[in-house]
């Protein structure tokens, strides 16, 4: 009953103070940036809709940690931080996180999601090409390949899917037959589900992709894609060769001994709907919405909320040669992403207008790598894949797993996506009674609690007049100032301090567990859980 109180407590306090901080507001904006906010400010003053505050600092080094590199910032970022006047200090850091080597390591997941890269069904890839793949994937990020060069590189590749990388594109799906194949591309590029075609359309797009040939090899499960000109895709009620069509119903010639995926390539990387797609996605990633909602389900009956707003952005995009790091850094130093989470009277209903910014959980390995980074502990993965033997290192971090077959328990229960489909709905962030209970209750957190003893203010000193090493324990205060930023990056309020330091002093425990109890209170509120 003791930490129920206690946790009630402690999540009273913090709720008040979601989105709100403790410092100052340090800010400089780029002219790119302030043209987002314009045409955000305009359709927010047609709608009379009044948008909330820029958030203060200790908001937003926690936002953009998770939201640029999944990884909470540590107590000594966070002071750093915090202590810095300089008011282009968050531009600053929006340029040092580009650096990260967590910042290749969360956006490689977030392909790997839509790319579905996994050893078992329904890709097959198995352990191998999946290596390969994912490591193609993840240096393509760190050194910033332009983003039509990227997506060129899987649409016209050919060879073995071990040595040629790009090739599991055509692999990483559980039909490989061209309607199967251009609805995938349709998906991953075009953000948009096929179902919703006509058939002739659909066809018409599959016959690009008709000489796609596969072949195995004496290599165990290594595979050749290949343009196979022998190939024809026919029609199944006339047996007719189809005609390709690009999806806007333009005909177009080939010669029949090139490879009519670089055609289509060539349309598809000069379209609208190709850098479209890009940026809403991107927007979403950073918003938690899409400027078209949701992002791969692009259609005529869902229009743009903000049309202006996105053909800017893609606009941005092209003249930038498809440099992505372009448009994450504009919306990253935007006004619109650094508004407060908290409403006021004229927002609070609206949920598609980005008059502030809209809370949400974390992912799940973003989460279970945070509650790791706090207690100093790992996490066990397993997988269902036994041939080749994937090693898992004991320090492996949940956003640098490369094979959605690795999973663990709490990444089953915290909605870790299956990369079977390739749809964004397959990661479910929505929160669960079982999940609040896991943090609540579980073994598995509880034995990570009593890990990291430093976290509660001990530490371990040569003491005069000691031949060993003593444990001294910090001041009442600057134990719980550390927790507060170690865990919710940020100082507590007064009143905050207030009802910890009474806790520790009257709750009737020893130091050591009212600590305990006070980093579990911490871990279980939603200020922890929610990105906000």
């Amino acid at each position: 009953m003791r930490r129920v109180r206690i946790v009630r407590w402690v999540s009273a306090v913090a709720l008040v103070y979601i989105g709100a901080g403790f410092s100052t507001v340090c800010y400089a904006q780029t002219a790119e940036s302030a043209q987002i906010d314009q045409l955000v400010l305009f359709r927010l003053n047609e709608r009379g809709i009044p948008p909330s505050e820029i958030c203060t600092d200790a908001v937003f080094i926690r936002r953009v940690y998770l939201d640029m590199i999944g990884t909470l910032p540590t107590k000594e970022e966070v002071t750093v931080f915090l202590a810095d006047s300089n008011s282009g200090k968050r531009r600053q850091l929006i340029e040092t996180l580009f650096d990260r080597p967590e910042f290749s390591d969360y956006w490689s997941m977030k392909w790997c999601d839509l790319l579905r890269v996994k050893a078992e069904f329904p890709s097959k890839l198995w352990p191998n090409a999946v290596q390969a793949y994912y490591r193609w994937i993840r240096t393509a990020i760190q050194q910033n390949l332009p983003y039509d060069q990227f997506a060129r590189a899987m649409l016209t590749s050919s060879g073995s899917n071990f040595r040629e990388a790009p090739v599991n594109f055509y692999r990483a799906m559980p039909q490989r037959e061209p309607k199967a194949i251009a609805s995938t591309v349709a998906l991953t590029f075009m953000g948009m589900r096929t179902d919703r075609w006509d058939e002739d359309q659909l066809m018409g797009m599959a016959a690009f992709f008709g000489q796609v040939g596969y072949k195995e090899t004496a290599e165990w499960k290594e595979e050749i894609v290949f343009f196979d000109p022998t190939r024809k895709l026919c029609c199944p009620d006339t047996e007719k060769e189809v005609v390709p069509r690009l999806p806007d119903g333009t005909g177009i010639a080939l010669d029949p001994h090139t490879d009519p995926r670089i055609a289509f390539t060539d349309w598809l990387v000069g379209s609208r709907v190709f850098s479209n797609n890009m940026v809403n996605r991107i927007w979403y990633w950073l918003l938690g919405r899409g400027i078209i909602h949701e992002p791969d389900n692009i259609h005529a009956d869902n229009p743009a909320q903000n049309p202006e707003l996105l053909a800017y952005l893609s606009q941005e995009l092209v003249k930038n040669n498809y440099d992505l790091r372009h448009i994450y850094r504009i919306i990253l130093n935007s006004k619109t992403y650094q508004r407060s989470a908290i409403h006021n009277k004229g927002n609070l209903s609206d949920e598609t207008n980005f008059s502030r910014y809209y809370i949400r959980r974390l992912d799940a390995e973003v989460l279970i790598d945070a509650i790791c980074q706090i207690t100093e502990t790992t996490e066990s993965y397993s997988s269902d894949i036994p041939e080749p033997f994937t090693f898992i290192p004991e320090n492996q971090r949940s956003i640098k797993l490369s094979d959605g077959s690795i999973t663990s328990p709490f990444l089953d229960l915290y909605g870790r996506p299956s990369r079977d489909t390739g749809y964004l709905a397959e990661r479910n962030n929505t929160p669960s009674a079982a999940q609040k209970l896991h943090l609540l209750n579980s073994t598995h957190v509880q034995k990570k609690l009593n890990n990291n003893k430093a976290l509660f203010g001990m530490t371990t000193q040569k003491v005069k007049g000691k031949k060993k090493p003593q444990t001294v324990w910090l001041k009442p205060d600057k134990a719980v100032e550390g927790m507060y930023l170690t865990i919710l990056s940020r100082y507590p309020s007064d009143e905050e301090l207030q009802v910890a330091l009474d806790y520790i002093k009257d709750s009737g425990l020893s130091r050591y567990d009212a600590s305990v109890d006070l980093v579990w209170a911490l871990l279980n509120t939603d200020e922890f859980i929610f990105k906000h």
